[in-house]
């Protein structure tokens, strides 16, 4: 596991809570969380619930990045953009193909496999613990203004200017050799 920092180089930002029934900060992906390529994987997307958001909340997004990924860019595995301010939990699922559980206005952004879905955990065997930061990001706007083509990284480039808080939950992730 490397040391490298998602948010080193972003502009600081109030932070709030965020819990998931699926897995705590700092535990192990379940199953369920893992690729449909890695054995018993799903590519399920966790329960997420968030509270304490900064005054002026007027939207969400929730990314899910994997910085250990051996690319050089890390790898997406979740991004959502234009959850409402009213909204703050995530059924455990909604990240699916259709984003069903999705509230009304919210979208998914293809991830770095370019599925506009939850993709879950598949680290190369062998190559030690990965870490997955599962962040909901408190805008002040209502719509960060993004296409449903664009990639998580041009939606972080894009709402960057917008962000008021940041809940950070972190899972991790190995496969053995």
């Amino acid at each position: 596991m490397s040391a490298n920092d998602p948010f080193a180089r972003l502009p600081e930002a109030a932070s709030f809570t965020v819990t998931s029934t699926t897995v705590a900060d700092g535990a192990a992906w379940p199953p369920e969380q893992f690729s449909s390529g890695v054995p018993g994987g799903g590519d399920v997307s966790p329960q997420l619930s968030w509270s304490g958001a900064p005054d002026g909340t007027r939207s969400y997004a929730v990314t899910v990045y994997d910085p250990d990924a051996p690319t050089g860019s890390g790898f997406w595995h979740w991004a959502v953009a234009d959850i409402p301010a009213t909204v703050t939990e995530l059924p455990e699922g909604a990240g699916d193909d259709t984003g069903s559980g999705l509230p009304e206005g919210a979208f998914q952004l293809p991830n770095d496999a370019r599925a506009a879905r939850f993709i879950g955990a598949a680290p190369p065997a062998g190559h030690g613990p990965h870490r997955y930061f599962v962040v909901v990001h408190a805008l002040g706007v209502e719509s960060v203004g993004v296409p449903a083509d664009a990639t998580p990284a041009v939606l972080g480039f894009t709402m960057a200017g917008h962000v008021l808080g940041r809940a950070v939950l972190t899972a991790t992730a190995e496969t053995p050799a």
